[in-house]
């Protein structure tokens, strides 16, 4: 009887040491995908706030955008990328698209969504600004935002930062840093691709 009792009590010990030795792996490892995570946030936070990016988007193009006539990359051709408005862009081989001759801006805007303002957002163009007519917009000018590249920015209140008079490229590219395709990116300027 001594024996049996001293046996369950040897067992009893042994089920719980297993116990929690599963349990404290199971936590080890969610630690660590927890600091995997947090390593790649803070990564992308020292480029920009990229949660509400569209990673892929429509062929569609706003009305009275003109196709380029003779464009440095032709649609079908490739091109690598030298520009980071989403991490893994850097460097990616991108297949042209579209190109289209327009004005292209960057913008500071506040997301309709709420949140952070968005600074310095590379490109919007000028047919994606309301009411922007043909002419070019000036530095500081306040304009709504048509486009929606991004969560919360189609009809955002935004402030012209930069401009350049350009040939815009929408492409498809795999990123650098792996994962899906992203495709119909918009927008990438001449300035940001080179032969590939």
């Amino acid at each position: 009887m001594k024996n049996k009792k001293m046996l369950v009590g040897i067992i009893t010990l042994a089920l719980m040491l297993m116990l929690s030795a599963c349990g404290s792996s199971s936590n080890q490892n969610s630690s660590n995908k927890n600091t995997n995570t947090d390593q790649k946030s803070t990564k992308m936070d020292k480029n920009m706030d990229m949660s509400g990016m569209k990673m892929s988007g429509s062929a569609e193009v706003p009305k009275g955008l003109k196709v380029a006539q003779n464009p440095t990359f032709k649609v079908g051709s490739q091109a690598v990328v030298h520009a980071d408005h989403m991490e893994g862009m850097n460097g990616a081989t991108a297949t042209i698209v579209g190109a289209f001759d327009t004005i292209a801006y960057s913008v500071t805007y506040t997301p309709t969504t709420s949140g952070a303002p968005v600074k310095n957002h590379k490109w919007v163009i000028q047919e994606e600004i309301k009411n922007a007519g043909t002419a070019q917009l000036k530095l500081g000018t306040k304009v709504t935002l048509e486009g929606d590249h991004m969560e919360g920015m189609k009809g955002a209140e935004a402030t012209i930062d930069s401009l350049v008079h350009t040939t815009v490229y929408m492409i498809n590219y795999t990123p650098t840093t792996g994962g899906a395709k992203v495709t119909n990116h918009k927008w990438v300027t001449e300035s940001e691709l080179s032969a590939k």
